[in-house]
């Protein structure tokens, strides 16, 4: 699940703390960022349980209604379709989610009032409404509707966003990069899926940690070398001039333009553009851009870097 785009971020917000810490120790910034990583994953299982938490909602709300018609003697008209949802049923008896939930110390039940007002706003969407009138009745709508629910209602959501800033300081920035996996395993389920379908994985494979770790220590460790690099680039300006996330960013992308040969140069300073534009200053975007291709083409003029053809 872990992918460069979110390892870039995250090495890029362990390098920006790391040099603000006096204690500045290498291994100590490692461990942070493996910390950090693994806050990223629980993030994703918790992602995937909010939802199986907005079907026991239904669950309650339809429950309690069905027992009001039948005090008042009325007819049972109440739709149970999304109760019986097929695609919550199999979510919630995927084993790997299960044994998450048995080991973590969060629970959703703790946030009554934040998923009932969620799953009250669900009721009243034009697509939720369609879905519960519509004669189809199958596996893909059923999968399909969990999908919206996410998309509209727990991607861009403020008080969930706010209540994840306060349950961890390794999530303030995860969450709109983390949501895109959670759309990606909802889509990965079939009518066919048991309850022991593979959820996405941590790490695809160790050459993820590896460029994580190597990428991180290659910028601690080649700092003083990164910055002689902007420095010399900048001409009249000089480093304290430049703002520290905008260094700290262009630190990272030297590290990764010269120890990953495989890695196209445009693909990794668009990347950093990018975190600049979203991080730093608002001029930062054409700065980081500009200083990091005259780097790039300087080096490669020089041999000092080659790129894989």
């Amino acid at each position: 699940m872990i992918n460069r785009e979110l390892i870039r971020l995250k090495v890029v917000q362990i390098c920006y703390a790391f040099h603000q810490n006096e204690g500045r120790d290498v291994d100590v910034a490692e461990k942070e960022l493996m910390l950090s990583m693994s806050k990223s994953y629980e993030m994703y299982n918790l992602l995937l349980l909010l939802l199986t938490e907005v079907g026991r909602m239904a669950q309650r709300y339809y429950e309690m209604r069905v027992s009001r018609l039948t005090r008042l003697g009325m007819e049972n008209n109440e739709n149970p379709r999304f109760v019986n949802n097929l695609f919550l049923k199999q979510l919630e008896e995927n084993l790997q989610l299960k044994a998450f939930a048995d080991s973590s110390k969060y629970d959703w039940s703790n946030e009554y009032n934040l998923v009932k007002n969620l799953y009250l706003q669900v009721e009243q969407a034009p697509f939720f409404q369609s879905y519960m009138e519509s004669p189809e009745q199958s596996y893909e709508a059923d999968r399909d509707v969990c999908r919206q629910i996410y998309r509209t209602f727990i991607c861009n959501n403020d008080q969930l966003d706010e209540l994840f800033e306060g349950r961890s300081l390794y999530w303030n920035d995860d969450k709109a990069i983390v949501d895109t996996f959670v759309l990606k395993t909802i889509n990965r389920f079939t009518a066919e899926s048991t309850s022991e379908q593979a959820l996405l994985p941590q790490f695809q494979d160790d050459t993820v940690q590896e460029f994580a770790v190597k990428l991180l220590r290659h910028t601690l460790n080649n700092a003083a070398y990164y910055d002689k690099l902007i420095s010399d680039q900048a001409r009249n300006w000089t480093l304290e001039r430049i703002a520290l996330m905008d260094r700290v960013i262009m630190q990272v992308a030297l590290a990764e333009i010269t120890t990953f040969s495989s890695i196209p140069l445009s693909v990794s300073i668009n990347e950093y553009v990018e975190l600049a534009k979203s991080y730093s200053t608002p001029k930062s975007g054409k700065y980081v851009n500009a200083t990091l291709d005259h780097i790039a083409k300087a080096l490669i003029e020089s041999n000092k870097i080659v790129k894989d053809k």
